[in-house]
Order: structure tokens, then sequence, then C-alpha cells
């Protein structure tokens, strides 16, 4: 049998070597890093190592707290953070919809519509706080999140910039917080940080992490998620040689690429194919020995369409036909051939 390919790194990508060496050898700092002892002490050393690194990685010049994940880190921000009306686009991840009701709309690419956002904020008052994503989870594309901060800060608000899929990958935008997820970019699952320009901008509430989150701190995690960023990364450019011929594949035989229009993520793309359902094509592919997956891989349980999709103007019929396949360091030209043929079949099949 075929080896399997996995093609949904945007869910969640292997943990790296190095990531799984750095938490072995963290294991031995056991102790209670908030513990005054010398064992304590030893452990506090170690995390403090891995924070270090972890903004270093990031080229993050700011407060950096360690979090379970992006998911907390959002929630602590938009909650906490020192600003009056909360906002965020239509398209954002359901970790912020849970969070901050979406009202700024996008367009037909799911780009952030400009003037409604200003519209928004000469509405909502003094200090508002903006919540935007970096790069879409499901569709890859890239917010203008420069643009986004200029209306921002013109409106004397803040701005929180959701960057779980782009961390790592592409610079960090220019924001006041940022949420990074370390299972995304090669670290260990249930670890993350809320990167702070500056602390007085957020409500503490005692406890850990300077005061800002309570809860004994995971050593091994850190030094795993610190690793992770210290690995080189050079693989962004043939991810887009990849997409290019993926792309190529799939309209050929008649498959529409989501949001060709817009600056994507090289890593990411959805891709629809007329006449088959995407819960069919998720079983093809499996059997295929390729995984793929449709939509946020936190709501694909559910049998409701994509909210994502929705927002950009998507009938629900179509986005029904809607995958999401995305790249890792070590995806090969090979895996996109055989994704490709997977493809092929489908769409020979779909009468």
């Amino acid at each position: 049998m075929a080896t399997r390919i996995y093609l949904d790194h945007a869910a969640t990508t292997p943990v790296l070597p190095a990531a799984r060496e750095a938490m072995a050898a963290a294991m031995a700092s056991w102790a209670n890093p908030s513990s005054p002892h010398a064992e304590g002490r030893a452990a506090r050393a170690v995390l403090e190592r891995a924070r270090g690194q972890i903004a270093q990685g990031l080229g993050w010049g700011g407060a950096v707290v360690l979090t379970g994940g992006a998911t907390e880190a959002i929630a602590i921000a938009a909650n906490r953070a020192r600003a009056g009306t909360r906002l965020a686009s239509t398209v954002e991840h359901d970790a912020v919809r849970r969070q901050v009701p979406p009202t700024i709309p996008v367009d037909a690419n799911g780009m952030i519509d400009l003037p409604a956002l200003q519209q928004a904020l000469t509405a909502a008052g003094p200090a508002p706080l903006v919540v935007a994503q970096s790069v879409n989870n499901e569709t890859g594309v890239i917010q203008p999140l420069a643009d986004v901060l200029r209306l921002v800060r013109g409106a004397g608000g803040l701005l929180l910039a959701d960057c779980a899929q782009s961390a790592g990958k592409l610079p960090l935008p220019e924001a006041d917080f940022i949420a990074v997820s370390a299972h995304k970019l090669g670290g260990p699952p249930g670890i993350g940080a809320l990167l702070v320009r500056d602390p007085a901008m957020l409500e503490p509430t005692g406890g850990q992490e300077q005061g800002y989150r309570a809860g004994t701190e995971n050593v091994p995690a850190a030094a795993g998620f610190a690793a992770a960023l210290q690995t080189p990364r050079q693989w962004m450019t043939r991810a887009a040689e990849l997409r290019a011929q993926l792309d190529r594949a799939v309209t050929a035989i008649g498959g529409q690429i989501v949001a060709a229009g817009a600056a994507r993520m090289p890593s990411i793309a959805s891709y629809r194919m007329p006449g088959v359902p995407a819960a069919a094509a998720l079983i093809r592919f499996d059997l295929a020995g390729i995984a793929i997956s449709s939509g946020s891989a936190c709501s694909s349980g559910s049998v409701s369409p994509s909210h994502v999709l929705a927002a950009m103007g998507w009938p629900e019929v179509d986005a029904r036909e809607v995958v999401r396949i995305s790249f890792g360091p070590a995806t090969s030209r090979t895996d996109i051939y055989r994704a490709c043929e997977a493809w092929t079949a489908l769409a020979a099949g779909r009468a």
C-alpha cells in the first residue's frame, strides 16, 4: 500500500524532531518554576530561556505571555485589553467569534472591507479593539493588516492580530497583541503565546505569567515551542510552487480556486469541485491515502456550512463542495502528483 500523504498542516503539523528533543531534555527540569528552591529555580531558568528564544524566533521585542494555545491567547486579549468596543470581521476563526461578535464585512475574496471598518470604528466610541487574522485558516487569504492598523490607530484603538496560521512562516505584523500557536509551526500542541506590545494595555488577574495567566507553567512544552522556532524555515517558496501546480491541475479539470483574486498564504488553498460534496471528497481522498480537510479543523465535525464562505457570498450548495489542502515542510512534488490524480479521479466520476 502506498505511503499515506498528509495535506492538512493548517489543522496541525507534525512536531519537529528538534522540538521533541528539547521537550525530552526539559523533562529533567520537572519542578514547579514558581517554587523558590534550587529545583524550582532550575525550571524557571529553562522556562525563561525558552521565552526569550520564542521572542527571538518570532522577531518580537515586547512581552511574551505563554498560554495553552492561540485560542486562550485570543480570549485573554479580547476580554482583558484596556479598550472599549470590540470589533471583528465575519471571516474570523471560531476562537475569535466566541469572544467578539463578527460585524465587519468582507469582499468576495474574503478581504476585510476597509471603508466598513472605518465606519464601524467611527461609531465605536473611544479606544476600540479590533481583532483581525493575519491569514485565514480556511482560504489562506492574507489580510491587509497594515491598512487595518492605520485605521485602528486613527481611531485611537488597539489591534489584536490572530497569527496562528502565519507565525513562523510570514513576518509578524505590527500590532498591540498577537496570538500564536506552537502546533501550527512544528511545536507541541497545548501551548501558544500572547505577544503584548505594552503590558500596561492588558488587565492582569494575578497568578503566573507576570499576573496575566494563572496555572503552573508547562516548561517542556515551552522548550519544544522555542526549539521549533529555532529550526530553519526555507520552505515557503517551494510551497508556493507546489500550490501553483495544484491550482493548475484543479482548474484544468473544472475545479474552482477559492479566493483566487486575493493574496494567499502559499501553504493553504481551498478548492471546489462542482458536483462533488466535500464530505464525499474527504472520504475518497482518505481511501486514496491522502489526508485533507473541509473548513476549519475546530469545527469540521459540524454539518453547518463554512461561515467564512458564507461571509464571502458563496451559496450554501457551492460552499458544501469546498475542501482545504495545506502543505508542510516535508510536502513533496510527488505528494502533489498524487493529490492531482485523486482530483482527476473525482472529477471523472462526478457525473
